[in-house]
């Protein structure tokens, strides 16, 4: 039986890359405690940076070029306010994505890069904003698209994200024993539950970050700069 017209190659080698990047992300945390003993933090940062980040710049890229193919499942970018809900799904994301687990500093190993216990800030909320910043990227973009191909790059970042729930928690489970099972008790995968049940409370003035502030330009300079990065992405023959 010859395969539906729609399902285009493209999906498959976004699931192939997505598999490619689980594998140097998770299987690169995964290698963590080792790879810091036996050859220091830092070195182990920046082969993890310089494997995981080229990943996700093919990624980003191979998702721009291709996030119209296939079925369209359906259309409506013309539905007054459509636009405007996306785009604050979005902004909402990446208040999630980056300011719990985003230290530069640390990423370019100019910092010695640490695994550090906490629970604040956006942590209160739930205890995994970057699994909860995608779903709600994911949402937003699935919302504004429409079709097959972004539906299944979701999917597969989705259950990314979901395997990292676990991974995370068992990784820092083994590091921290007693110390990260009185955090779980005290905190939430799903978002507000822990304070909603009275486990937690909130404070705001710890969303008083330059981190906040950090991501909040950087959705600004997204928003300018997509038509731009729509016409570069679109050079890459990908």
């Amino acid at each position: 039986m010859m395969p539906a017209a729609w399902l285009t190659t493209s999906h498959f080698v976004m699931l192939g890359l997505q598999l490619c990047f689980v594998l140097a992300h998770s299987g690169g945390a995964a290698l963590r405690p080792w790879a810091e003993k036996h050859m220091g933090a830092r070195l182990y940062r920046i082969l993890f940076a310089a494997t995981s980040l080229p990943l996700a710049v093919v990624l980003i890229v191979y998702f721009f070029n291709h996030r119209y193919d296939g079925l369209q499942l359906w259309q409506i970018q013309d539905v007054t306010g459509m636009q405007g809900l996306v785009w604050v799904l979005s902004a909402i994301s990446f208040l999630f994505l980056y300011p719990a687990t985003f230290n530069l500093l640390e990423i370019a190993a100019i910092q010695k890069p640490s695994v550090y216990l906490y629970e604040t800030g956006i942590i209160r909320i739930t205890r995994h904003p970057q699994m909860v910043g995608q779903i709600i990227w994911c949402i937003a973009h699935t919302l504004w698209l429409g079709t097959t191909f972004t539906l299944v790059t979701s999917i597969g970042l989705v259950l990314h994200h979901l395997f990292g729930v676990w991974h995370g928690d068992r990784r820092l489970s083994y590091r921290y024993g007693e110390a990260f099972a009185d955090v779980k008790q005290r905190t939430s995968i799903i978002p507000f539950v822990a304070v909603l049940d009275g486990r937690q409370s909130l404070k705001w003035q710890e969303f008083l970050r330059p981190a906040y502030l950090g991501v909040t330009l950087f959705v600004l300079l997204l928003w300018w700069s997509h038509p731009l990065l729509d016409q570069a992405t679109s050079r890459v023959p990908l």
